[in-house]
């Protein structure tokens, strides 16, 4: 059995997998702020559009982290690099999962915050923004770390 094979291919997968999940989490609670602020608004559209999407990296990492350690996985590798490869897969797999739900709710207080005064949008970014940081750390190391 391609035990090596199998395990690095459960790290990869559980990684995309959980970073569309956050993703899809947080781009609900961001896309269910909007739509009623749109409601009220519609010529708002334009200073919500990016507090609204940001939760979306996170699945585009889990994503691309995916298709770069597919490159590590091959039939016939050993359970020490399979481990290696799910271990690897951790640091995205965690805050992949769990940063865009953060910046979901964190974006849907901003987006309020546009509808009471729009010209807050662009300063407002920074706080979701602060969020994404993590997410790209994740990035960066979990691609660090496959061997």
């Amino acid at each position: 059995m391609e035990w090596g094979y199998i395990v690095g291919l459960v790290g990869v997968v559980l990684t995309a997998l959980l970073c569309g999940i956050g993703s899809a989490i947080g781009l609900a609670k961001t896309g269910q702020t909007a739509s009623g602020v749109l409601s009220e608004d519609p010529k708002k559209f334009s200073k919500v559009l990016v507090l609204v999407v940001l939760p979306a990296t996170q699945g585009i990492y889990g994503f691309v982290f995916a298709i770069v350690a597919s490159g590590s996985l091959s039939l016939g590798m050993d359970l020490t690099t399979g481990l290696s490869v799910l271990l690897a897969s951790l640091p995205l797999m965690f805050a992949g999962f769990i940063t865009p739900i953060y910046q979901g709710k964190t974006s849907s207080s901003a987006i309020m915050a546009v509808a009471k005064k729009d010209g807050l949008s662009g300063r407002l970014i920074l706080f979701p923004a602060m969020i994404e940081t993590y997410a790209i750390l994740s990035l960066v190391i979990s691609l660090l770390l496959l061997p």
